[in-house]
């Protein structure tokens, strides 16, 4: 009984020094990113709108640091998240240098106006900070995947502020219809560490976003938000598509040439910022997202950002995927709100939370969000749009890496084992 209580004791403290150190490092650099990506995107970029012009040049920028430093071997930096992803399951050794590459490739993206987020620098820097800490204290291989969900977690956690959706991010990312509860306490721990550095050291200011009005419990509001859910699994599908399309395409045509897809790309998203006449949609879109909580939006909102960051991302840009998609829920939710006369602020939050939810596959977190981000606020309406979400939007998602360990439902005929990856292709046969 001694052995097994000392080997419990060595193991617990292990996984706490191992998350809260993870937690230190990853939010430390989380907050870097967020106060570069403030001051280039909302300080520089938007006070300079001629810097959109040099976005073709900047892709060759992009381009090239993963094209010469983001490679070794049969290891490519640009995989991004479904790198951190195969490195969970064993596939792929994540680089250590993927973060700093992925930081210095999200700060051009954003300074120059592509159309991106922020979670996937932050997820991407945690894997390459678990990746360093796995070799340098040479852990053994199952630990080495439960501390890149660690990083994933604290990465997440520090990002928006949600340190209990980073904790079950970083344990339901990688796999759908499967959690490896082992890595709760150190996920936990480093997901608490990294919010703790990032708000009460650093002074990180995130977004608040405020529902005013919650319906009462009915029947009949529950059927609304159902069929609005609908809606919102349907954009998270076409983006999802849309953005693996353009990437694929792209790769194919130049060879994997990354200069090349990124010079077309940025010439693509300047015509297109000629065309709408506003650089609204370039960037992060955190002015829009905001308002579309207490104000109308264009009414095509959201589908304006799905073409801007399907283009960015899909020709070999960088960052993240998150903020893009409340974006593009939230607006559509608003567009929503008059049609099926659900109030505004509060079809907004459901529209972030649902299409979030349909691309990233992780339905518990997506609730956990909507709890912290919306101070638990009409939380059976969020229980239900989440699982609609995840059951509705099929076997589609933002990483192809992520492995389906269960059906999502016997309406599917999928195998467990398959990536999203495998049943996208055989939905797409060349």
């Amino acid at each position: 009984m001694n052995v097994k209580i000392k080997k419990f004791a060595v193991t617990l403290f292990k996984w706490i020094f191992f998350g809260g150190v993870i937690g230190i490092v990853v939010g430390s650099l989380t907050s870097f990113l967020l106060k570069t990506n403030d001051f280039l995107g909302d300080d520089i970029r938007m006070n300079h709108f001629w810097l959109i012009y040099f976005l073709p040049l900047a892709g060759i920028a992009v381009g090239f640091l993963y094209m010469n430093y983001g490679k070794k071997e049969s290891v490519d930096s640009a995989k991004g998240n479904n790198l951190v992803i195969d490195g969970v399951h064993g596939k792929a050794g994540v680089l250590r240098r993927m973060g700093p590459i992925v930081y210095l490739g999200t700060f051009i993206t954003v300074l120059f106006g592509g159309s991106t987020g922020r979670e996937g620098a932050a997820v991407q820097m945690g894997g390459s900070v678990a990746q360093a800490l796995n070799q340098f204290f040479k852990v053994n291989l199952l630990d080495t995947k439960i501390f890149l969900m660690t990083g994933i977690s604290a990465g997440f956690g520090a990002a928006f502020g949600t340190p209990i959706t980073g904790a079950v991010f970083g344990m339901e990312l990688t796999a759908l219809g499967k959690m490896k509860y082992e890595a709760l306490v150190p996920c936990l721990v480093s997901s608490y560490s990294a919010h703790f550095l990032a708000t009460a050291v650093w002074r990180i200011k995130h977004e608040e976003f405020i529902i005013e009005t919650v319906p009462s419990l009915s029947a009949w509001t529950f059927a609304k938000v159902i069929l609005a859910v609908l809606i919102f699994s349907l954009l998270s599908v076409i983006y999802c598509q849309l953005r693996h399309g353009i990437q694929k395409f792209t790769e194919k045509f130049f060879h994997k040439n990354h200069m090349k897809r990124a010079f077309v790309g940025g010439l693509l998203i300047v015509g297109l910022t000629l065309i709408v006449g506003t650089q609204d949609y370039n960037g992060r879109g955190l002015e829009m997202l905001e308002h579309s909580f207490t104000e109308d939006v264009p009414p095509f909102a959201f589908l304006a950002k799905l073409i801007f960051t399907a283009i960015t991302l899909g020709t070999g840009f960088v960052g993240g995927e998150a903020i893009p998609l409340f974006f593009m829920g939230a607006t559509l939710g608003n567009t929503l709100s008059n049609m099926i006369d659900l109030p505004m602020s509060f079809l907004a939050a459901i529209g972030l939370v649902a299409v979030f939810c349909g691309g990233a596959n992780t339905p518990i977190a997506a609730f956990l969000l909507a709890v912290e981000l919306f101070d638990g606020k009409g939380v059976e309406y969020f229980f239900v749009a989440c699982i609609v979400s995840y059951i509705f939007s099929g076997h589609h998602g933002l990483w192809p890496s992520q492995t389906i360990h269960e059906p999502k439902s016997r309406l599917y005929s999928t195998l467990g084992g398959e990536t999203i990856e495998s049943i996208e292709s055989k939905k797409n046969p060349r």
